[in-house]
């Protein structure tokens, strides 16, 4: 490719594409390449959803003011991008003194770092809050929330898409080159130019940071396993119920309701060296199923509907083994590349304050000229199951794609299904298709409509059944016609 960007990012995750997003409020050409067939297939696709409140990190840290300001600007930014969120609150359940003494530090923290309205609770006002959490007391944390992280970030990187951003999938980075302040960027797919680059690749970041010129960290990889239950008992949740804290801040297996009314159960946390590593093991589920029950007394197998694991991108000290704060840096060994490092938990409630801090690094050596047509605003896919009995007959009316049902269990529509394929980022992967519509997460998990999406995406895009991937490359779904 010969055109030259001002701007590559590296990374299609929740913070690549909220960087994307801020740049695109600016006359700059910019374009974002991304290894996987879509946006947040890696850590900003599997996690909790929680937009977290900022208790447990280190007053002054970036992981608290990111967190802080992230929170306090979600709702205009849900109402913006049209993202599902709910400030539900969350409670931080403790049964010992020891858990007590942790619930009172942690509360320190949050009070320090800005965090409103914290406050300790006996079991009465536990039991108002949230009956079926389990606990003695708790800290309630009424700044703290559920989103869609599926949608936030298509959501973000669709709004970068429609302000001019150009995003390419499937194109790992495989070398990184300056020759005469340009940077000549290698994929499996292509060749891209650059004057600046971005790095916000996740579980990448570190690889990525060497071959731009600056070496020494060291990324761990914390994978956590969830079970996902059945709506049935999403009835029961008000709000994420997590356990104390250890001495490090960190969370064990907590009871996190989604916005959609299904209840995640997880993560456990284990270190792994294979970052593609999301394979789930029975002795881990074993332990959820133990741990998950502490917090939320509905869990019981019978409403157990799926498995699955994420891994949290944490940058480690060599030589104390300490997780360290989130790096986001403009060094003078590698001009012009801004370079974001361990961006793990919480970085879905820090993307859009790490971008701003992003684009402030490229501000400070270069005028930024505003783009007049930048639009925040971006509109979703209409929830067909969610409108009035009013409103569904008047869609039919308009679109009878609106009539025919394709997923039974979440009642989603041709309609919807072909808007997701017709998305303008350009989606031809199943998982791209559930993360925007909800098809196949229901009860049945796919087993009546799965096979229909195929059939959509094969008509849409004129592809043969053997071109149709799952979600990453490699993950063929058939090897002929298939009947249905």
């Amino acid at each position: 490719m010969n055109q030259v960007y001002d701007v590559i990012i590296i990374g299609a995750g929740v913070v690549g594409s909220a960087v994307a997003r801020e740049f695109a409020r600016y006359r700059l050409k910019v374009g974002v390449l991304e290894k996987e067939l879509d946006v947040c297939c890696e850590t900003s696709g599997r996690n909790s959803g929680v937009l977290h409140g900022g208790f447990t990190y280190k007053t002054g840290s970036l992981k608290a003011k990111c967190s802080v300001e992230g929170n306090a600007e979600f709702d205009q930014v849900a109402a913006e991008l049209d993202v599902p969120f709910k400030r539900t609150g969350k409670v931080v359940v403790g049964f010992t003194e020891d858990d007590m003494q942790s619930l009172l530090r942690f509360k320190a923290v949050g009070d320090a770092n800005g965090v409103p309205g914290l406050e300790i609770i006996d079991k009465g006002r536990l039991a108002e809050l949230d009956s079926s959490a389990g606990g003695e007391f708790a800290m309630y944390s009424p700044s703290s929330g559920i989103l869609n992280p599926f949608i936030y970030t298509v959501a973000l990187a669709e709004n970068a898409k429609q302000n001019g951003v150009d995003f390419y999938f499937g194109n790992e980075v495989l070398s990184v080159q300056r020759k005469n302040e340009i940077y000549e960027i290698a994929t499996g797919e292509s060749f891209y130019k650059a004057r600046w680059v971005v790095n916000c690749a996740g579980l990448n970041s570190a690889k990525i940071s060497s071959m731009l010129g600056i070496d020494g960290y060291t990324i761990g990889g914390f994978k956590g396993e969830y079970f996902v239950l059945d709506k049935k008992v999403g009835k029961y949740l008000n709000m994420p119920v997590y356990p104390a804290p250890g001495s490090n801040g960190g969370f064990a297996t907590h009871a996190t309701p989604t916005v959609d009314g299904n209840v995640l159960i997880g993560p456990d946390s284990t270190l792994v060296a294979d970052f593609e590593d999301y394979g789930v093991t029975p002795a881990a589920l074993k332990g959820l199923i133990v741990d998950g029950a502490k917090m939320f007394n509905h869990v019981k197998r019978e409403h157990f509907i799926r498995n699955f694991s994420g891994i949290r991108p944490k940058l480690i000290d060599k030589e104390t083994k300490q997780v360290l704060d989130f790096v986001v840096e403009s060094r003078s060994e590698a001009p012009n590349v801004i370079n974001l490092v361990g961006i793990e938990s919480p970085g879905i409630t820090s993307a859009l304050p790490l971008a701003r801090r992003t684009v402030a690094l490229f501000k400070d050596q270069e005028r930024l000229i505003p783009n007049e047509k930048f639009n925040p605003r971006r509109q979703g896919i209409l929830c067909f199951a969610k409108q009035s009995d009013a409103i569904k007959k008047e869609l039919i009316e308009q679109d009878p794609n609106y009539g025919e049902i394709i997923c039974r269990c979440e009642t989603v529509t041709k309609a919807e299904i072909l808007q997701a394929i017709h998305n303008c980022l350009g989606v031809t992967t199943v998982t791209g298709i559930k993360n925007r519509t909800r098809a196949m997460m229901g009860r049945c998990q796919g087993g009546y409509c799965e096979t229909r999406i195929v059939q959509l995406l094969q008509q849409e895009l004129h592809k043969q059944e053997t071109d149709i991937v799952y979600s990453r490359s490699g993950s063929e779904m058939f090897t002929g016609k298939v009947r249905i």
